[in-house]
């Protein structure tokens, strides 16, 4: 059964492939790469045709990314506990200080009541259990207002277009 995800709001088949992922092709036409594997050979894999997308873990340094991001179209910041709150700082350093445009995702341990949070610091997609999927869309309009300054404009603007 292929992969759904919260994309801009809405729940679509996700058209990612993970490096070395059962079942994928061969040569998938877009393509995540763990971040180590994308440091140690990313000239390899930039002579791929398709998309490419990188995933960091909490501990990797974002910052080795910036000299790519032209190259990339996603990353995906892995959260592997509820505790693990590093991937939304590393969603805003890509959004506010490198400008990162493409699709910024979360992936791991998401879960719908972090949706709204993670869209202000730069998410526009999530991976979520197959249980939490349905209402993850009103999710992301838990709030009408905020306090602090937030880097969710993209998604807001996408939101408002449905």
């Amino acid at each position: 059964m292929p992969r759904r995800l919260l994309r801009d709001g809405r729940i679509v088949v996700d058209d990612w492939q993970y490096l070395g992922e059962t079942g994928a092709p061969e040569s998938p036409a877009a393509l995540i790469i763990p971040f180590d594997r994308w440091v140690g050979g990313k000239e390899t894999f930039s002579r791929k045709a398709g998309r490419l997308g990188v995933q960091i873990g909490p501990a990797q340094q974002v910052e080795q990314l910036v000299g790519d991001l032209a190259a990339l179209s996603l990353i995906a910041a892995d959260f592997p506990s509820p505790g693990e709150g590093r991937g939304y700082s590393q969603a805003r350093l890509l959004r506010e200080r490198w400008k990162f445009t493409g699709e910024l995702r979360a992936t791991g341990h998401v879960r719908r009541d972090q949706l709204f949070f993670m869209a202000r610091c730069g998410f526009d997609s999530f991976e979520l259990p197959d249980a939490e999927l349905p209402g993850a869309e009103a999710a992301l309009h838990t709030f009408t207002a905020a306090y602090q300054p937030a880097n969710d404009a993209g998604l807001t603007e996408r939101l408002k277009h449905r």
